[in-house]
């Protein structure tokens, strides 16, 4: 079996290429640009193309020959929708018979751009005739990883949102062995699943969590988001505007959710937890 890996140098999809190998399956690396080749064959790729996610015909032309497609879209692209509803006519064009899209999880609050902006691959891909699987992941904990170096290194975590907001998360580790069942089998076919570790985290129980590990104080910050964005070198832009919004809806409403059980099914295990994941930061 061959499989095109949308992001495979990626920091998360990339977690999916070594997956698809362990399972036999020869990989065909899509990067945007020929400096991320070598680390989509790190990552288990064994070849590689180079093409724009909004060119149809490089998109068409890098899922010839493959049978199946793993997508996903970069969070605030410009033209989300676009990316995803050309992934999708590709892989039909290219005469592709799976496609595994990893979308975001509650992707109808379509307050936030980088939610609305994947519904249109959804649609696309049940109107498609391709055998398809959406799978629908919260927020990643490999996104925990600068929050523990910083209460490593200062005693505090710090994001642009209230403490107490709870927050459900995933380990994309757990998604991408989800995305490879789907791709080499059909257990998966047909279906929209929503990706969650149990539970739901406050920046608050973060805090005391690493704190907890660490054997010290742990302090949970909430700054202004402009004084956040500046201090991240975020330019002004799409990025920086998108981002905005979604931590003042993380603000009023936090990320809901933390339901395991669809994950739990598809691993034939308990998935990764968040005090585990804190648990190998501090191992590592």
């Amino acid at each position: 079996m061959k499989v095109l890996a949308v992001g495979a140098a990626g920091a998360s999809a990339g977690m999916v290429v070594p997956e698809l190998v362990r399972r036999g399956v020869r990989v065909r690396g899509l990067v945007h640009d020929e400096s991320r080749a070598g680390q989509a064959r790190r990552n288990g790729a064994a070849e590689t193309v180079v093409a724009d996610l909004t060119d149809l015909a490089a998109l068409t032309r890098a899922c010839e020959g493959v049978d199946g497609v793993f997508g996903i879209i970069p969070a605030f692209a410009e033209d989300e929708a676009r990316i995803g509803t050309t992934m999708v006519e590709a892989a039909v064009r290219a005469g592709a018979r799976k496609c595994v899209f990893s979308g975001v999880y509650h992707p109808t609050t379509s307050a936030l751009s980088n939610h609305r902006g994947k519904q249109p691959a959804e649609a696309a891909l049940y109107d498609s005739g391709l055998d398809f699987t959406v799978l629908q992941p919260a927020i990643f904990m490999q996104q925990l990883t600068g929050l523990w170096q910083s209460a490593r290194r200062t005693g505090t975590i710090a994001m642009p949102y209230s403490a107490d907001a709870r927050m459900a998360y995933v380990d994309y580790r757990d998604v991408a062995e989800v995305a490879a069942e789907s791709l080499v089998g059909d257990r998966f076919s047909g279906g929209t699943f929503e990706l969650s570790s149990p539970g739901t985290h406050s920046r608050e129980d973060l805090a005391r969590l690493m704190g907890d590990v660490l054997g010290t104080e742990v302090t949970a910050e909430s700054p202004d988001f402009d004084a956040w964005a500046d201090a991240a070198n975020l330019p002004a832009g799409r990025v920086r505007d998108g981002l905005k919004v979604m931590n003042q809806h993380y603000d009023r409403h936090g990320f809901h959710g933390g339901n395991a059980l669809v994950l739990t099914a598809a691993l034939g295990r308990e998935p990764r937890t968040v005090r585990g994941f804190v648990g190998e930061l501090a191992r590592s």
